[in-house]
């Protein structure tokens, strides 16, 4: 019999009846600390303070967070550790609901109503369970993978009642140490053995992230077969098709996906964004407007989905004026974004200027050059530029409004900055023929490529002589700063030199405001943990 007066409990319900029903129950099974709580936010702050070993949730709490914004933010916020058991509550059944609940992944999903023998069942099967995988979640508390490891083969040998869960834990740990071989090897065994949905998933993901498309694609299209209602299969299948261009057939899976769960954020944003693209602006401003309202209370609320909103509105009409619906949205949509990223000077100026296109469109030229002008002033004093792809669409929209000198200036930062990427120059060549923009980097980035030859022969002076004069041609690239700021530490690992370190935390200086949407900034990040460690 499980001992439940040590543990601390935390009830969260929008109705003071249950509330008190179950802590009824609760204190019948002798548990002596229940907090209770009645809004999501309220559960989060609480959680700040005290660390509890239970928390039943409702799913639905009327305005404000539900219960699956709740369990993401506090996995996101570090306010949950793995020992605790989240079980969600919910007297709904509807299937966008269910299914809601179930992919964010709470330990249990508990349907209303219930009784104390119903839910002492369940609690005492799950107390069981987080017992019997404690040492798995000891070291993932610690973030210890390889301790995890050692965890699951230890736990499986004394008790293969379990080695489900610790199978899944161990792909989860090789994952994360980058054991792609063992991976590989642990999901094909699983999956011949007892095709498991999990395991499907991560191995379509798998292959998917190594670029094995066809290998990809015919894993979630036969885990589809077996399990045809798992939203993540059609994901897959749709990263696959946009891997491949097929952008149109991506949209398709992601539709489906969202038939069968249609409360994913990331599902909405994502349908959004490929919609956009494929000029299917009906579908594009549905799933934004659905990713709106869906990161209203969310931790992972996006303002891109305002500015992509409000865009397609904007681009649905094409060379016309708004209809005066579409203008209304339009203008709340990027109210609301300035409203709640007022501080944010970048998205300000992107909203000012898709606000003043929108404008110009009906003729309002008075308002949409002040709406420009307000957007110029915020765009000379940004202590970050934008992303490759966002600096584009900003170019294009003062393009449009007929700013050709500021739109020139944009696309000269940008190549400069990421200018040695050829997919960027290959964009930035279809908006400008200005060679001094065009050909700006040619040698430095000729030097950067040698720089690259050299340090992979291990010629380490020799490529920091290159990357520092490719870096001299171009001081704004991010790509060449970071080969330097690596080749700078490649030397001093092996020859300690206060000037050389005090180079490289210059060249990582410079880049410090690189967009952490940019895929280099994981190793930006890695070199200045290296840097500070010496």
């Amino acid at each position: 019999m499980i001992d439940y007066s040590k543990k601390r409990f935390l009830v969260v319900d929008d109705f003071s009846e249950f509330r008190t029903s179950v802590t009824g129950m609760l204190r019948l099974m002798a548990v002596k600390n229940v907090d209770a709580a009645a809004r999501g936010e309220e559960a989060i702050a609480m959680c700040r303070n005290t660390a509890y070993d239970v928390i039943l949730h409702d799913y639905n709490l009327g305005a404000g967070k539900n219960g699956q914004q709740v369990l993401e933010e506090l996995h996101h916020a570090g306010l949950i550790s793995p020992h605790c058991i989240f079980v969600m509550c919910t007297a709904e059944s509807s299937q966008a609901m269910v299914m809601s609940a179930l992919e964010c992944e709470p330990d249990a999903y508990l349907t209303k109503p219930f009784n104390r023998a119903s839910l002492q069942q369940r609690l005492d099967k799950l107390v069981e369970r987080k017992l019997a995988l404690k040492p798995i979640l000891d070291a993932q508390a610690k973030r210890d993978q390889n301790a995890v490891l050692a965890a699951c083969e230890q736990i499986m040998a004394s008790n293969k009642r379990f080695a489900p869960q610790c199978l899944r834990h161990k792909a989860g740990a090789l994952k994360a140490l980058g054991k792609h071989a063992e991976l590989e090897a642990l999901l094909t065994g699983l999956i011949a053995d007892r095709p498991m949905p999990w395991a499907l998933v991560m191995l379509g993901n798998h292959w998917l992230e190594r670029g094995e498309l066809d290998r990809a694609e015919e894993i979630f299209t036969s885990a589809i077969r077996q399990f045809p209602m798992l939203p993540a299969l059609f994901d897959g299948l749709a990263a696959v098709h946009a891997a491949r261009g097929a952008t149109d057939k991506a949209q398709e899976y992601l539709e489906q996906g969202l038939r069968i769960s249609p409360n994913s954020l990331q599902r909405q944003h994502d349908l959004g964004k490929l919609a956009k693209a494929n000029g299917d602006y009906d579908k594009a401003i549905r799933a934004f407007r659905q990713a709106v309202d869906l990161g209203r209370h969310s931790q992972f609320r996006n303002p891109a989905d305002h500015l992509d909103l409000a865009a397609s509105l904007n681009e649905q009409a094409g060379d016309s004026a708004p209809a005066p619906k579409a203008l209304l949205e339009i203008r709340q949509t990027l109210g609301d974004l300035g409203k709640t990223w007022k501080d944010d000077a970048q998205l300000v100026a992107r909203a000012n200027l898709l606000h003043a296109s929108a404008l110009a469109k009906t003729g309002d030229q008075t308002t949409a050059d002040k709406l420009v002008a307000e957007a110029s002033t915020l765009m000379a004093d940004l202590p970050t530029f934008f992303s490759a792809d966002v600096a584009l669409e900003v170019a294009t929209q003062l393009k449009q409004l007929g700013r050709e000198e500021q739109a020139e200036a944009v696309l000269s930062t940008c190549a400069e900055m990421y200018g040695d990427d050829a997919k960027v120059m290959d964009a930035i060549a279809g908006q400008t023929s200005n060679p001094r923009i065009l050909n700006a980097g040619v040698q430095a980035q000729t030097l950067n490529r040698e720089g690259i030859q050299a340090y992979q022969q291990q010629a380490f002076p020799q490529a920091l002589e290159l990357f520092r004069q490719a870096r001299e041609l171009q001081p704004r690239n991010i790509s060449f700063a970071l080969n330097t700021a690596q080749s700078l530490l490649r030397l001093l690992l092996s020859e300690p030199s206060a000037e050389l370190k005090a180079e490289c935390q210059q060249c990582l200086a410079q880049v410090s405001t690189i967009p952490v949407t940019d895929p280099r900034h994981a190793r930006y990040e890695k070199l200045c943990k290296t840097v500070a460690s010496l």
